[in-house]
């Protein structure tokens, strides 16, 4: 395999398994061009009823061959049944060297493994979490996997680099026309953007639901023209954990000082009085109370936000509710607040990934956002970021929108300065999942990092009472803690491409050696 250096000094593959790649050039090197791909042109003759009596039927209906690509969306989390039941069918018919091409992978999707063992699953392009991801570690799969971004995914297939031959899309409510939402029913999740790609450019698209609703089925998050046959199933998903269980504030002392830290830095940075503030923040305990913490600063100045960014939550909706922002922009819920607050209030709006984070558009609203919070395994000193491997190399995580979220003016990450006696900032990351250009400021317990790169921001905090220092010392100082952290021992082989949003190969994860 040839190996080429990328523009931050990455050795990735020029091409795996007949597919040409090309290496990361930059954050905004990639132009755009070319022409986007397009689904089969269907008529409507042929779909005057698409509703089947099982899933076996859909599936015999879709002709899935061996070495097909099916695809799935993470809106039900870890409460998810369609991946499993789906899978565990195309098993039973002893289908082969299958694609799976989900937006996430959860750890209830740890059957997969199993398929992935026998040969059912020849690769993952998307995203995986917990057990798919140590098994792609171990080498399991015969096929180098792809993790890309939510916005990266859109664009994948967008672009065709991801063809999808079925989309089976869980709907929490549909009509037997296939338009479908996720706000009504026992299985209400909120938004189904990240399915709308699939919907859109799959050669089959199948939607299953256990809440049949009469037409028309209304918002229609997917709509019926793209969907070629309806499935009703007893549940499509675990009621109680649909919802994340990390959206909880953390009561962790030192957590509570980073997100205060982080909200003190909005607004000693006079970033949360300029024109257009908005912010977006995820669903762990920091970001939580860093919207907590906002919320006060906010209030105190009488700051109304132009938007949020979620994934809601029931703090995103407080801010709503008081009047601190004028819109959710909303591309999932973590909780059932979120949920409900998209189904009754108009000002919190679904999104989907092509209008918050595709790279290949005509712009989406991500480079709008003013501030992000967002989390990281590793920074390292060039302020890389990893939030897919752990330092001792397993991979663990999907990227999720990190990427598309880095995008804003402002990207801060929030982490503590050593976690589980493991320092998070490092001289080199394991792995690149962001490069450093796109990371403004690095906010820990023990000082606040600013990238040399933004001049700016360290003009506008040179006032500030912040514990600001080079990310040398924030270095030091966790090395001094823990000593000099083992690195992990990897094979040559390359189990995983990390794709850039814009289609670039940004680094590769190699098959670990475990420690014994």
């Amino acid at each position: 395999m040839d190996l080429v250096e990328n523009a931050i000094g990455r050795l990735v593959p020029t091409e795996v398994e007949g597919r040409k790649l090309r290496p990361f050039q930059g954050a905004h090197a990639d132009k755009g061009g070319g022409r986007t791909a397009g689904a089969p042109i269907r008529a409507a003759s042929q779909f005057r009823n698409k509703l089947l009596k099982s899933l076996d039927e859909a599936i015999d209906a879709c002709d899935i061959k061996d070495g097909m690509t099916v695809s799935f969306h993470h809106h039900l989390r870890d409460g998810d049944y369609v991946v499993n039941m789906v899978m565990d069918k195309l098993a039973r018919r002893g289908l082969k060297d299958l694609v799976v091409a989900p937006s996430a992978l959860f750890p209830c999707h740890e059957p997969l493994v199993r398929h992935i063992e026998k040969g059912v699953v020849r690769r993952v392009e998307g995203s995986m979490n917990g057990p798919v991801g140590r098994a792609c570690s171990l080498g399991k799969m015969p096929s180098v996997c792809v993790l890309r971004s939510h916005g990266g995914r859109y664009r994948a297939i967008q672009d065709g680099d991801l063809h999808i031959d079925v989309a089976f899309i869980a709907a929490p409510a549909a009509d037997a026309h296939g338009n479908a939402n996720g706000l009504y029913g026992k299985s209400a999740c909120g938004p189904l953007g990240f399915a709308l790609a699939d919907s859109l450019y799959a050669d089959k698209v199948v939607v299953i639901t256990d809440n049949l609703v009469p037409f028309p089925c209304y918002p229609w998050s997917i709509q019926g023209g793209n969907v070629d046959y309806v499935v009703q199933v007893e549940a499509i998903g675990d009621p109680s954990r649909i919802v994340s269980g990390t959206t909880v504030i953390t009561r962790s002392p030192t957590r509570l000082l980073i997100a205060k830290y982080a909200a003190q830095l909005v607004v000693d940075s006079a970033i949360m009085y300029e024109p257009h503030f908005s912010f977006q923040a995820g669903a762990g305990g920091v970001s939580l109370a860093f919207v907590q913490y906002m919320a006060e600063h906010m209030a105190r100045a009488h700051v109304v936000a132009d938007f949020v960014r979620g994934g809601s939550t029931q703090y995103m909706v407080d801010l709503l509710n008081r009047g601190l922002t004028h819109f959710i922009l909303d591309g999932q819920s973590f909780d059932l607040a979120g949920v409900q607050s998209l189904r009754d209030n108009p000002r919190h709006i679904e999104t989907n990934p092509f209008v918050s984070y595709n790279y290949h558009t005509k712009g989406c609203f991500a480079q709008m956002v003013k501030v992000s919070v967002l989390g990281a395994t590793e920074v390292d000193l060039d302020f890389n970021v990893n939030v897919n491997t752990h330092s001792d190399g397993w991979l663990l995580h999907g990227i999720g929108g990190f990427t598309d979220a880095a995008d804003a003016e402002v990207t801060i990450i929030t982490a503590p300065l050593v976690r589980g006696r493991v320092p998070i900032i490092v001289d080199k990351v394991v792995t690149v999942t962001a490069p450093g250009e796109m990371i403004d400021v690095v906010v820990t317990e023990r000082g606040i990092a600013i990238n040399p790169r933004r001049k700016d921001l360290l003009q506008r905090l040179k006032r500030s009472s912040l514990p600001i220092v080079p990310i040398e010392k924030l270095y030091r100082m966790a090395i001094d803690m823990t000593g000099q952290p083992e690195k992990p021992t990897f094979t040559d082989r390359i189990v995983a491409l990390i794709e850039f949003r814009d289609g670039t190969v940004i680094d590769a994860v190699r098959q670990l050696v475990p420690k014994a």
